[in-house]
Order: C-alpha cells, then sequence, then structure tokens
C-alpha cells in the first residue's frame, strides 16, 4: 500500500521521470543523506568484531548486511578486503584457523559465503570435540600436563589457553629444529 504522505507528493508530478526522481529522493536522501548514510554504514564496517556468545551463522549475517548496505551506498570491497575483515573481527579462539586459511586460500577469489561456510564447518567441529570425551593421545596428554603443571589456580581460562598455545608453538620449532638439521 502506497504511503499517503509518498503519495501527495507525487501527485504533482507530471511525468513519470519526475515520478521517478521524487520517489528517489525520498527513498535515498539527497547526496548530504547518502553521503551520511556511507560514513556510518562504513564505521560500523570498520567497528565490527565477532560477540562473545556470537555463533558464526549469527556474525555471517551481521557481516553480511553490513557490507550489503556498503555496496547499495557505491561502497565496495574485493574478496581479499572482506576476508582479511573477517578474519581480523573473529575472537582469538579463531587465531590457527584464519592463520590457515590465509596460508591455504587464495584470498582474491575466495567468496564470502565459502569463507563462512568454512567457518561454520570448523565452528561445528569445535564444538563436537568440545562434547566429546578428552583425547587420550600420549602428545596432547602431555601438552595438558605439562601447561596445567606451569599454571596456578589463579591464572584464568584465556591465560591457560594462551600458555598452551605457547607450549605448542615451542614444542612444533623444537621438532621442527631437529628435523631440518642436517644429517651429516
Amino acid at each position: 500500500m502506497l504511503d499517503k504522505n509518498i503519495f501527495s507528493k507525487i501527485k504533482t508530478c507530471a511525468t513519470a521521470k519526475e515520478i521517478w526522481e521524487m520517489l528517489t529522493q525520498l527513498c535515498e536522501g539527497n547526496d548530504e543523506m547518502k553521503e551520511n548514510k556511507l560514513t556510518v554504514a562504513q564505521q560500523k564496517y570498520e567497528s565490527i568484531k565477532m560477540r562473545e556468545g556470537e555463533t558464526m551463522t549469527e556474525f555471517d549475517e551481521r557481516f553480511s548486511s553490513v557490507v550489503i548496505e556498503l555496496t547499495g551506498l557505491g561502497n565496495e570491497y574485493s574478496n581479499r578486503e572482506l576476508a582479511l575483515k573477517v578474519m581480523r573481527a573473529l575472537p582469538r579462539e579463531c587465531g590457527v584457523k584464519t592463520m590457515a586459511m590465509r596460508e591455504s586460500k587464495n584470498l582474491n577469489k575466495l567468496e564470502l559465503h565459502d569463507m563462512f561456510s568454512n567457518l561454520k564447518a570448523y565452528e561445528f567441529e569445535l564444538e563436537t570435540r568440545s562434547e566429546a570425551e578428552p583425547s587420550t593421545s600420549q602428545p596432547t596428554k602431555a601438552l595438558a600436563t605439562t601447561t596445567l603443571e606451569q599454571s596456578t589456580p589463579s591464572k584464568s581460562a584465556e591465560q591457560i589457553s594462551n600458555d598452551m598455545m605457547s607450549l605448542f608453538v615451542k614444542k612444533f620449532w623444537e621438532t621442527y629444529d631437529k628435523i631440518s638439521k642436517p644429517l651429516f
């Protein structure tokens, strides 16, 4: 149904072109209004971060709506720019995954929906692992034991997670150094 206010403004127009221009002005605003909308949308884009407790699907919807808004205002980003922005907006827990994606994917060709599909699969895998029984593999046990021995009761879960990651990286480089040394 046509809004009475809009109808009252276009009823005096004589041609279809005048009607179209009036509707465009009423719906999109003038150049100053468009510039303000673009500034607000860019600020949303620049400051977007995945919220605590937010699922990847929810973040995908929120991020995509900002990108659609910017595209509608004439501001488009390359696949690479969008992929890097998403990776920077993700929480620390996704750091290993984003690093792997940066190294294994051509970010210029990586479509946003493919990236989010990949991240949603990763999120599902993490949830499934956390619900499953703890791993009984010796390296995992050793890593967890070493980390727990180093941590004190006053450390937060984030600090323990950071300690585990540091230990993992340290063990990785020790192993790499052993493997990469010449045999002769």
